[in-house]
This record gives C-alpha cells, sequence and structure tokens, in this order.
C-alpha cells in the first residue's frame, strides 16, 4: 500500500513518438487551473500555457462537456467532477479509506489539525486532512504539493531517498530557491535553511523514527509526524501529522507531549493495515468510449475526442484497481487496445502513472491530485449548488433556492439562491430563515422518508419524494421541493422553486416545474457524491 512516485519530465525533455499531443495539452490546463485556485481567464491559461487560443478554447470547451469544468464568460472554472480523477488515486491507495477515521479520531483527542501524508518525487503530497474549525486554520488542502525540506513528514521520507532522489531533490533546490514551483505555500527566502540542515534532519528522522517541522512552512507554524509502515514491505506507506501553533504548542512541547499519542495512533494505524482485507474491484466506468463518440458526433470540431478519452483511463483505476495490465485499461473503459496503450505512454511521461512489474502493470502517481483536487477538496454544497440554481433559474424563470434543516428543526434556513429576474420576486436571500411547517423545503426536510416515500401533505414521484406547498407561507405564493441527499441516501438539503399563483397554477407547478427542480437535484447529488467521497462537504 505505499505511495508509488515517479519523475515528471523536466524542462526541454522530449515527449514520446506515441504520446497524445492534446492530452498533454488538457493536463497543461488542468494543472494551471489547479495552481490558480480552480478558475483563470481563458486569456490567462493562453498565456500560462503557451496555447493557442483556439487550442485553449477547444480543450475547456471538452472539459466542460466532460463536467470537469464551466465555462462563464471568458472565464474557465473547475467543477466537482474533476475530482473523480483524484477518487480514482485515492481509491486505489486505500489509505485515507483504511486510515482516515484513525486521522480523525486523533484530531479529535488532540484537538489540533491531523493529515497523512505521501512522498510524491522530492515533494510530500497530502491524502487526508482532519481539520480543527478555529479562527486561525492550519491545515492545508487534499491534494496540496509542498517541498520536502519545508515539512515534518519530508525527512521521514528522505531517510529511504537513493543518491539519485538527493541529486534530483539538490537541481530542484539550485532551479527554484524559493519555491515557486510549490502554490500551496509562501514563497521562501532563498535557502532560507541550507541544504546540509536537511541533510541531517532525514539522518536524525531515520535514527529516531519521528521529525519536527519547526516553523519551516511559515513563521508560527509547527508539527510533528510518525511514518505509517507497510506491514509487508516495512516501507513508509504514509506520514501522519500534527499541525499546530506555536501559541498553543512550541516545536518541543509537539515532541513531548503529543509525539506519544501520535505513535500510539500510528501503531493502531499499522494493525489496521495488516488486518485489512484484500479490496474487492469496484465497478469500471462503463460505456466512456461510447459517450465520447457521441459527444464528438454533436459537437464537432469543438470536442477534442483523444482528449476526452486519454482522461477517461485514469478513471479505470480504483479500490481493487490499483495496478492494471493495459489489457485490462482498455476492457474497463472500452477503449481500443491502441489508444489506452497511448494514454498510458502519454501519462508515463507525464509523471502521472509508473509502470512496474513482470506483467508490465500500471498505478497512478499522487500526482493525479494535481489535476483539479486541492482548490475543490474544502468546496461547500453551497458552491456546488449555484451554478445549477443558476441554470435552473434561467430556464423556468423563477426564483431558485437551496435549504437546510437548522438545528432547531423547526425553521429552514436559505445557504444558496438565484432570484429570477421579474419587478415581482421571492425572496432567497441566503441566511433568510423560514418556517419549515409551511415551505416546500421544510416539508421535504423534516419528512424523513426514504426514497420514494411521502413529505406531509405531498405528492411523491417515483423515486423521488417532493413537496407542494400552496399559498401556506403568504398569500399568492406557491413552491415545490425536492431533497439532495448524501453518499449514505441522506437528506442534507432541499432544492426548491417559488412562483407567485398569478403566474402558475398549482398543477402547472407539479407538471412543469417539478421535473426541472428534480432534475438539478440530481446534478447537485451527483456533485455532492464525488465531492464527499475522500472529504468533508460543509451543508452551509
Amino acid at each position: 500500500m505505499s505511495a508509488n512516485t515517479t519523475t515528471p519530465p523536466g524542462p526541454g525533455t522530449s515527449a514520446p513518438g506515441e504520446a497524445v499531443v492534446p492530452l498533454m495539452r488538457g493536463v497543461a490546463v488542468l494543472r494551471e487551473l489547479t495552481g490558480a485556485g480552480g478558475a483563470m481567464r481563458l486569456s490567462e491559461l493562453e498565456r500560462a500555457t503557451g496555447l493557442a487560443r483556439s487550442t485553449v478554447d477547444r480543450v475547456t470547451a471538452t472539459l466542460a462537456r466532460m463536467g470537469y469544468a464551466r465555462l462563464e464568460g471568458r472565464d474557465a472554472i473547475l467543477t466537482p467532477r474533476v475530482m473523480e480523477l483524484g477518487n480514482a488515486y485515492l481509491a486505489a491507495l486505500r489509505l485515507p479509506a483504511l486510515l482516515g477515521s484513525r486521522a480523525d479520531a486523533l484530531a479529535d483527542e488532540l484537538d489540533e489539525s491531523v493529515s497523512l501524508a505521501v512522498a510524491d518525487r522530492d515533494g510530500i503530497r497530502f491524502i487526508h486532512q482532519a481539520t480543527r474549525r478555529r479562527a486561525m486554520s492550519l491545515s492545508f488542502r487534499i491534494g496540496d504539493l509542498l517541498p520536502a525540506e519545508r515539512t515534518a513528514p519530508g525527512p521521514l521520507f528522505a531517510a529511504d531517498w537513493t543518491d539519485a532522489d538527493w541529486e534530483r531533490w539538490r537541481t530542484r533546490r539550485a532551479a527554484d530557491p524559493q519555491d515557486r514551483g510549490f502554490s500551496a505555500v509562501p514563497a521562501a527566502a532563498p535557502h532560507r535553511a541550507p541544504d546540509e540542515d536537511f541533510v541531517r534532519r532525514a539522518a536524525r528522522a531515520a535514527a529516531e523514527g519521528w521529525a519536527l517541522d519547526d516553523q519551516l512552512i511559515e513563521p508560527g507554524l509547527v508539527a510533528v509526524s510518525v511514518p505509517v509502515r507497510d506491514p509487508g514491505t516495512g516501507r513508509v506507506a504514509c506520514v501522519a501529522n500534527v499541525v499546530s501553533h506555536t501559541s498553543r504548542h512550541t516545536a518541543s512541547d509537539l515532541r513531548d507531549t503529543l509525539l506519544p499519542r501520535l505513535r500510539a495512533a500510528v501503531t493502531a494505524m499499522e494493525r489496521d493495515l495488516l488486518q485489512a482485507p484484500a479490496a474487492a474491484p469496484g465497478p469500471s466506468p462503463a460505456g466512456l468510449a461510447l459517450w465520447t463518440g457521441a459527444s464528438k458526433q454533436e459537437l464537432g470540431r469543438e470536442f477534442i475526442e483523444s482528449l476526452a478519452r486519454g482522461l477517461t483511463v485514469l478513471t479505470a483505476f480504483g479500490e481493487g484497481r490499483a495496478e492494471l495490465t493495459l489489457t485490462e485499461v482498455a476492457k474497463a473503459t472500452g477503449l481500443a487496445r491502441a489508444t489506452a496503450r497511448r494514454a498510458l505512454i502519454t501519462y508515463e511521461h507525464l509523471g502521472l502513472v509508473t509502470p512496474g512489474g513482470p506483467e508490465r502493470t500500471f498505478s497512478l502517481t499522487p500526482q493525479v491530485l494535481s489535476l483539479g483536487f486541492p482548490p475543490l477538496s474544502r468546496t461547500t454544497l453551497p458552491r456546488i449548488a449555484t451554478p445549477h440554481l443558476a441554470a435552473l433559474a434561467e430556464r423556468i424563470h423563477e426564483s431558485t433556492a437551496l435549504a437546510v434543516l437548522t438545528d432547531g428543526g423547526d425553521e429552514i434556513q436559505y445557504t444558496a439562491g438565484v432570484a429570477a429576474h421579474h419587478v415581482m420576486s421571492v425572496d432567497v436571500t441566503v441566511g433568510t430563515r423560514r418556517p419549515a411547517r409551511v415551505t416546500a423545503a421544510g416539508r421535504v426536510l423534516t419528512a424523513g422518508y426514504s426514497s420514494g416515500g411521502e413529505a406531509s401533505a405531498a405528492s411523491t414521484v417515483p423515486d423521488a419524494g417532493f413537496a407542494f406547498v400552496d399559498e401556506e407561507l403568504e398569500q399568492g405564493l406557491r413552491s415545490v421541493a425536492v431533497p439532495v441527499r448524501d453518499r449514505a441516501g441522506r437528506v442534507v438539503a432541499a432544492v426548491g422553486v417559488a412562483t407567485h399563483a398569478a403566474r402558475r397554477t398549482a398543477e402547472e407547478c407539479v407538471r412543469d416545474l417539478l421535473p426541472e427542480v428534480a432534475a438539478t437535484a440530481a446534478l447537485v447529488e451527483s456533485d455532492l457524491r464525488v465531492a464527499a467521497r475522500f472529504t468533508r462537504v460543509a451543508l452551509s
């Protein structure tokens, strides 16, 4: 269960002759969008990638067709659906699923942020975060890449580096002394810590089995780390990391007071790895090759089929499918062997997959998390829902909203909303509260029905309960709402539409609005389930 690492192509490294150029361009666009926080002007993408504007337009149009991005005017914005690429790596790795609950429990016990990190070349990348919610937040995001020498986990991984690994690290240090290649950390003064200091820290970590970060990332931030070893190989599978700040703990205090409890948690994690059953293969993506072909036929030149098919190759991997042969990748995706082979050659060149084993298998590397995951790993349900609410409002010309139940259970609160462009429109101001019993969203949220069940005083449609309220909150106001369920099937929110009685009869609300609201709720649910697979999505 050790994380695979590989070296990406350096500047001037030529691509193999069989590499898929459109796929390389798509990866470049995704990486730039990720580094920019998830959104960029198309003109900025053009400058950052060096691609022609027409190429950028076609790449982003293809990503939008795949649901990985959306286009708003001159901006390209990553969407939660792109997280399925990173989810494929995290599912194949299994470590977040096997160890995440231990990290969460440790965070609760210590009242400090706890993370799990894997090695990624001469850096580290986070695969799990258990965050303490305070005014001063200390956690990084899942998928963030940090330079090894400025972290606590770094020396523990470096303890196993080869001479070639050390040479690569020194080359990177010389080329980027201020760490500008690591967008997740503040730029450092050139070589703020001498290279030999990190060499000594790595040797000490090898001898002691733990390591400290005493304000190496930025002033005030301290951390202590312990390696979690793979019981089969004895190598470091990941590193458990406790993060605090100097007004709560000094570095020496972390060592003296928190390190023993961190070590106890790591012992339990290693026991979990030893006792973990073999992973059963999950469902492989089906019908993707047919979908890309249909999209090409519909959109023509604006859809880059080789990019879309290449990206589907990453989703062939997952739980129980950590290592796949070329034949297995082709079978899982429905792609021709030649198409899958060229995509894998391209990804190997880009450092996203690594080959191994006598059977020439392939596995994903942590760099897959660089394709959109970090900026979306802290998304919220309102952020997920808002673009869908806006699209719904534009289609039906009525106010739309997302609502959740308040703690008391007798009120709903709007957490996202888009008002219709009418002189007389319904107030969907975020933060507004309404009595649950006289609103459609409230009845959906308090009904507690299962799929296909019945909300109080509401009609239903197969496999999707809904509520309709006719002039109960105030005269002239009609509303219809549909539930939003999380990955476990629990109703966590409601998508609703409100209109004036003069614009639509009760029958028209159910006949015309309900299907649109239900379709929007399904889109929100789909995004939520992708985003929440390995991250915590706040409901408000």
